[in-house]
């Protein structure tokens, strides 16, 4: 047990002041500070891993860095800086003494020992001058961190995949390669319908009309250099300003030369247009049934349209028009029937054999019939494999005189027909509409000798079952060209031969 300053006799204050230096550092506890008492028990032992006590190496050990200095002490330091103190016999502790299982290597006290028991600050004990605060020991990696490192992988696989993806795509586009034709002569033989079309589309017009309070389309071919086109009579009739329009997209007004409804044909001209493709004309006496036909036009105005049929029959009288209810709009046609599409905008246009001649002129279509209540809105207007065009022979002849004369005329035998008849045959009428004579005085049928009540049965050995068909054989003929004509006349069959007269038609 340490004495305190108290119990210190009373002689040991006396003396030199080095002495008593030296006898508080080696004898008399009574004068050494509080602080630099050592506590009672063996002193503990240094661990292993504790340097130990640093010293000078000429005047041994230093004092703690953090110890107040007596003042004694203080005033001796320049006599002995570095004097070393010897340790107390009686109640110093030995350093470096053998420390129990239980001892503290920095001298704190157990929590649970009495008060005695608590270590006093030891400057001379076997421990390290300076205790270092590492902190706490790291803890694997900090939240910023892992989001980085998350970031930056999230980053690094987005770009990774997106290129991966762009090189797949490109990939497999180029693996995409269906197989394909190379790219042939666009040549066609002349005989193909391709050939036919690309020979005489050059040569085929879209005309818009407008006048008369209203507007149409139809279709015409031109017919020579000159600029004149032929066309039908009702794609023009009444017509004001008429435009042409060439299969290159080029449109140029035109002007109406002549037409002839009896025929339903029309001539229209072209002035100042160079590079005309006219139409070879061929012979519709050629035509046979089963023919392959071409047919161009401009169906519900889309121009430049092609079709291919045949041709499903010849000679087919058929008659069209007569709107205006007094039959001089009627047309008679000894027309060649096809079942190439032919629709409304057709009207006009050429009908083509295999060698891309003209055969026959687009005029006519036969619709659906009305239906059951006779609403006319359920009538099929578009084409249902009926069509019918005018011969090319026909169309030849009275193409000329329109050109020439501005008007066409009709062949005729001079009589008049009774077309409320109803029996097999065209009857001849007892009288004239305006009161004369059915049979015209010295008329190509008056000196033929037809009489009125004659009924004509054929023409040319051909079986004709009405006036409308009689008139159509007819006109199928040039006037001046010879007819003979079977009547039959108090129930007796005869052979009579006509030459056709001549008319001016309107």
């Amino acid at each position: 047990m340490v004495e305190s300053a108290a119990d210190a006799p009373p002689g040991g204050a006396t003396g030199t002041r080095g002495a008593r230096m030296s006898d508080s550092q080696q004898t008399d506890a009574s004068r050494a500070p509080q602080w630099w008492s050592r506590p009672d028990g063996d002193a503990k032992a240094r661990p292993a891993e504790v340097p130990p006590q640093r010293s000078d190496p000429e005047h041994g050990a230093l004092p703690h860095p953090d110890a107040a200095p007596d003042h004694d002490a203080a005033a001796d330091a320049t006599a002995a800086p570095y004097a070393k103190a010897a340790p107390d016999p009686d109640t110093a502790t030995v350093i470096g003494a053998e420390a129990g299982p239980e001892a503290d290597p920095f001298g704190e006290a157990d929590p649970d020992a009495g008060p005695e028991a608590a270590p006093r600050y030891d400057p001379w004990a076997a421990r390290p001058l300076h205790v270092v605060d590492r902190g706490p020991e790291p803890r694997g990696f900090r939240m910023w961190q892992v989001v980085a490192l998350a970031v930056g992988v999230a980053l690094l696989a987005g770009g990774v995949g997106g290129y991966l993806g762009v090189l797949a795509e490109r990939r497999s586009s180029i693996r995409l390669e269906l197989p394909q034709a190379a790219v042939d002569s666009k040549g066609r033989a002349p005989d193909s319908v391709a050939g036919i079309a690309a020979s005489a589309l050059p040569g085929v017009v879209t005309l818009h009309v407008s006048g008369g309070g209203g507007s149409g389309t139809g279709t015409g071919f031109v017919l020579d250099p000159q600029g004149h086109i032929l066309t039908n009579n009702h794609v023009v009739a009444d017509a004001k300003d008429i435009t042409v329009t060439f299969s290159t997209g080029e449109s140029v007004p035109a002007q109406l030369v002549g037409r002839d409804g009896g025929y339903d044909l029309a001539v229209v001209k072209v002035d100042g247009v160079r590079g005309l493709r006219p139409l070879a004309l061929g012979n519709s006496e050629n035509v046979k049934v089963g023919d392959p036909v071409v047919a161009i036009g401009a169906p519900f105005d889309l121009s430049n349209t092609v079709t291919a049929g045949i041709i499903s029959a010849t000679g087919r009288p058929i008659t069209a028009g007569g709107d205006k209810g007094d039959g001089s709009d009627i047309s008679y046609v000894d027309a060649l029937q096809t079942d190439a599409p032919i629709n409304p905008g057709n009207s006009g246009g050429p009908l083509l054999d295999a060698r891309a001649h003209v055969i026959g002129i687009n005029s006519a279509i036969r619709g659906a019939d009305k239906s059951a209540d006779g609403d006319e809105d359920d009538r099929q207007s578009g084409s249902i494999g009926l069509g019918f065009a005018i011969p090319v022979n026909q169309g030849k002849r009275v193409a000329e005189e329109l050109i020439s004369t501005g008007h066409a005329t009709h062949p005729v035998i001079g009589v008049t027909l009774d077309m409320q008849y109803k029996g097999d045959g065209a009857r001849v009428g007892t009288k004239a509409g305006d009161g004369k004579p059915s049979v015209v005085a010295d008329g190509p049928g008056a000196r033929a000798g037809i009489k009125a009540g004659d009924v004509i049965t054929k023409v040319d050995g051909q079986r004709v079952h009405g006036g409308d068909e009689l008139i159509i054989k007819i006109r199928a003929h040039r006037p001046g060209d010879s007819l003979n004509l079977t009547v039959l006349r108090d129930g007796r069959e005869r052979t009579l031969d006509v030459v056709l007269g001549s008319a001016d038609g309107s």
